[in-house]
């Protein structure tokens, strides 16, 4: 069994390689993981609100405005150990499953126009591919520049629907598995992300 663990973990290191590998080549704007965060809410019991993010995100921006964003779901951070476990096995599958992907495009205009200090505040028309499943949403952002870097927030929440990418029955188990009454299948996702100018 550890064995199989140590060979999935080496698959997803060598995959998150090659995604930062075509960051370099082809980045206008790299990831800076460090100062990029993806969270989202979780409801349990109809109202204790609590908030989660991953902790290793690969992304970029190219020149020609194409926006890549992998999110390694076996980062999640809860704050509770037991409850990460549970979110990576029961929830995300994350040995099936072991990375969320974004898509975008932006116009090229929003990039010439921040990155000289300036902002905009546009939808962002993305691909989000989750657990086998691909969901078209539109992202509402505000886009700054700030010193050579691009600063990417979300206006507000972003819902994202449990039962979209199949994971619905999952939940459930896992408020069996807790012993709670209840946990919201509809989660408000918000992202700040900092890419720095590549080379």
């Amino acid at each position: 069994m550890e064995a199989r663990v140590m060979k999935i973990g080496l698959r997803l290191i060598a995959a998150l390689f090659l995604f930062a590998q075509a960051t370099a080549s082809w980045a206008q704007w790299e990831l800076d993981n460090s100062h990029s965060t993806v969270n989202f809410l979780s409801i349990k019991n109809a109202s204790i609100a609590e908030t989660h993010h991953f902790n290793t995100l690969v992304g970029f921006i190219s020149s020609e405005g194409t926006v890549q964003l992998a999110i390694d779901l076996n980062s999640i951070d809860t704050a509770i150990p037991i409850r990460d476990e549970r979110l990576r096995d029961q929830l995300f599958e994350t040995k099936k499953f072991s990375t969320a992907t974004v898509r975008s495009k932006v116009d090229i205009a929003i990039l010439a126009a921040v990155a000289n200090g300036g902002s905009v505040s546009t939808e962002l028309p993305l691909i989000l591919s989750l657990h086998g499943f691909e969901e078209n949403l539109t992202v509402p952002v505000n886009v700054f520049g700030e010193s050579g870097k691009l600063r990417v927030i979300t206006s507000r929440p972003v819902i994202v629907s449990a039962a979209d990418f199949g994971l619905g029955e999952s939940i459930e188990a896992l408020r069996e598995v807790a012993g709670l009454n209840s946990i919201s299948t509809a989660v408000p996702v918000t992202v700040n992300l900092l890419f720095s100018h590549a080379p």
